[in-house]
C-alpha cells in the first residue's frame, strides 16, 4: 500500500517518476489567467490567519461545507476565524474523492510542511502552525509567490479599474511581472438596464469621455484598451455562458445602445446582437494589438435567487450549464478569420460533454500563423480535476496537438493555489508516462522530457510573448 501524497503521487510507473522529477517539477509557474487581488500584492499583505488566507472567497471549500451541513455563518458570516476553519477541518474527512481533499493536503505540505491529515483533531494545532508562520517574513504575500517559483501573475481586470495598484508593484521594483488582463464583461451585460448605465458612468468617470450614443461608448472602451495596454496588458478575457454570434448591422446596434441608454429593457434577441456587436469589436482590438485573448464559456451562473440576494455573485452557486457552443463558436471565429483578424485565441470549456467539440473547433483556425494558435484551454472550475484534466489533455491529444498545449493555470483567489500546477503537472507526466511503459510512445526521454518541459512553461512564454520579461530555461 502506498502513502499518501508521497514523492511518487499521481505517478503510477518509474517512467512517469522520472518525467516528473526530472523534467517537470523544478520548471517555473506561469499563471496567466487568475483572480488574485493585485492591491494585496502591491501592499505584501500579512495574512492574520490560516482562514483568511484559505477561506475567505473560496467558494469551493464553502460549496463542500454547505453540502456537510455547516451553516452559513461559518462559511460567510460573523463566525470567528478560527471558528471558520474548526468547520472546515471537520469538513475535510467527508472530501474524499473530492479534488479538494488532495488540494487541502498538498497546500499544507508545500506552503507548511506539514503532512497530517486535517480533521477534528488536528485542527486546533494545524491552525496554530499556520497562522504563526503566516506572521513571519517568509509567508508576506510576495514571499508565497516567490517560494511556489511563479514567474509571471495576470490577474482579471475591469476596463473601469484604475491600474494603480499594478503601478505600485512595478515601482516597487518586484521581480515577478504582475500584469492586468482586460476583462470587459460588465460593458456588454446588457440585461439590466440601470446596472448597465450606472457602468457607464463609471466609464465616463475614468475616461473623461461623455457617452451620448454607441460610438461615444467604444471610443470611451477603445481608451480603457489603450491604457490596459500601456501598462503592460497583454491578454484579454471573457467569462461567457456561450459565444454570441448573431446577426446583426450597425444601424441596428446604435438603436439598441439608444433604447438601453435611455434607461428601457432590451428584449432577449437585442441582448444576444449587442453582446454580438460587443465581442467582435474587442476581439479586433486584441488582434489590433497582437494580443492574446481568452473566452470561458459553459457556466450557469447565480442559480440561487436567494442566496445571490443575500450573498452576491460568486459565492458558489454557479453550475455547468448545457448551452449549443459548436454553430455560435464557429461562426464568431470565421467571421475575424475572414476579415484576418483572428488574434491568438484560448477557448476554456466546462461541459465535459463538449470536450471533443472545442478539441476540433481550434483545428479549424490554426493557419500556421503561429504554433498553437487557437488553443483548447486547460480544464477549469469545475473540470480542474484528475478526471477532468485527464479528458481535456486527452481530446486535446486525440484530435489536435498536446504538445503545443499552453498548460495550467490557477483560476484562483488565493495566494495558496499554485499546487494546482503540481497536480497538474503529475498527471501530465502520468500520462505519457503510462503509455511509453505501454509501448505506445517511443522511451525517448530525451523528447518526450522537452515536451513536457513545453508544457509546463515553454510553450506558454512563447506564446504570449513574454521571452524578455520572465526566466529563460534549458
Amino acid at each position: 500500500m502506498k502513502q499518501f501524497l508521497d514523492e511518487n503521487f499521481l505517478l503510477s510507473n518509474k517512467t512517469a517518476q522520472e518525467l516528473y522529477h526530472g523534467y517537470a517539477k523544478h520548471m517555473p509557474i506561469i499563471d496567466y489567467h487568475c483572480h488574485l487581488p493585485p492591491q494585496q500584492i502591491a501592499e505584501d499583505k500579512q495574512f492574520k490567519s490560516l482562514t483568511e488566507v484559505w477561506l475567505y472567497g473560496d467558494h469551493y471549500k464553502w460549496r463542500a461545507m454547505r453540502t456537510n451541513g455547516v451553516e452559513e455563518r461559518f462559511c460567510t458570516g460573523d463566525a470567528s476565524d478560527r471558528e471558520k476553519f474548526q468547520q472546515w477541518a471537520a469538513t475535510v474527512p467527508y472530501t474524499l474523492r473530492n479534488p479538494l481533499y488532495h488540494w487541502t493536503h498538498l497546500e499544507l505540505q508545500r506552503y507548511f510542511g506539514i503532512t497530517d491529515i486535517l480533521n477534528e483533531k488536528t485542527a486546533d494545532a494545524i491552525y496554530d502552525q499556520c497562522t504563526a508562520m503566516l506572521q513571519t517574513k517568509e509567508y508576506t504575500v510576495r514571499n508565497l509567490l516567490r517560494k511556489m517559483n511563479v514567474a509571471v501573475v495576470c490577474t482579471t481586470d475591469d476596463p473601469v479599474d484604475s491600474l494603480e495598484y499594478h503601478a505600485k508593484i512595478k515601482a516597487d521594483g518586484f521581480e515577478i511581472p504582475i500584469l492586468p488582463a482586460f476583462r470587459p464583461d460588465q460593458a456588454m451585460n446588457v440585461s439590466d438596464a440601470a446596472k448597465f448605465n450606472g457602468y457607464i458612468r463609471q466609464l465616463e468617470a475614468v475616461t473623461g469621455i461623455s457617452v451620448s450614443s454607441f460610438d461615444d461608448f467604444l471610443y470611451a472602451l477603445q481608451n480603457r484598451h489603450d491604457f490596459f495596454a500601456a501598462a503592460g496588458c497583454s491578454v484579454s478575457d471573457h467569462g461567457l455562458e456561450e459565444i454570441y454570434a448573431d446577426d446583426f448591422t450597425g444601424s441596428e446596434i446604435n438603436s439598441i445602445f439608444n433604447k438601453i441608454h435611455s434607461g428601457k429593457p432590451l428584449n432577449e434577441s437585442e441582448q444576444r446582437k449587442f453582446k454580438s456587436a460587443m465581442l467582435v469589436h474587442f476581439a479586433e482590438w486584441d488582434w489590433e494589438k497582437g494580443w492574446v485573448q481568452q473566452f470561458h464559456l459553459g457556466a450557469l451562473r447565480n442559480n440561487n435567487s436567494r442566496m445571490l440576494q443575500q450573498l452576491g455573485p460568486d459565492t458558489g452557486w454557479d453550475s455547468i450549464g448545457d448551452f449549443s457552443q459548436g454553430r455560435p463558436l464557429a461562426s464568431f471565429l470565421n467571421k475575424l478569420d475572414s476579415d484576418n483578424k483572428l488574434a491568438k485565441t484560448i477557448i476554456y470549456n466546462l461541459n465535459p460533454a463538449d470536450n471533443e467539440l472545442m478539441a476540433t473547433m481550434i483545428g479549424n483556425f490554426n493557419d500556421g500563423s503561429a504554433a498553437g494558435k487557437v488553443q483548447f484551454g486547460a480544464a477549469w472550475w469545475f473540470l480542474d480535476q484528475k478526471d477532468g484534466m485527464v479528458k481535456q489533455m486527452n481530446a486535446l491529444s486525440n484530435m489536435g496537438l498536446l504538445s503545443r498545449f499552453v498548460g495550467m493555470l490557477t483560476d484562483s483567489r488565493s495566494f495558496l493555489s499554485f499546487p494546482r500546477h503540481e497536480y497538474f503537472r503529475r498527471l501530465l507526466c502520468n500520462l505519457f508516462g503510462e503509455e511509453i511503459e505501454r509501448g505506445e510512445i517511443p522511451a525517448d526521454m530525451e523528447w518526450v522530457g522537452k515536451v513536457v518541459k513545453d508544457i509546463c512553461y515553454r510553450n506558454a512564454q512563447q506564446y504570449f510573448g513574454w521571452q524578455g520579461i520572465i526566466p529563460q530555461t534549458s
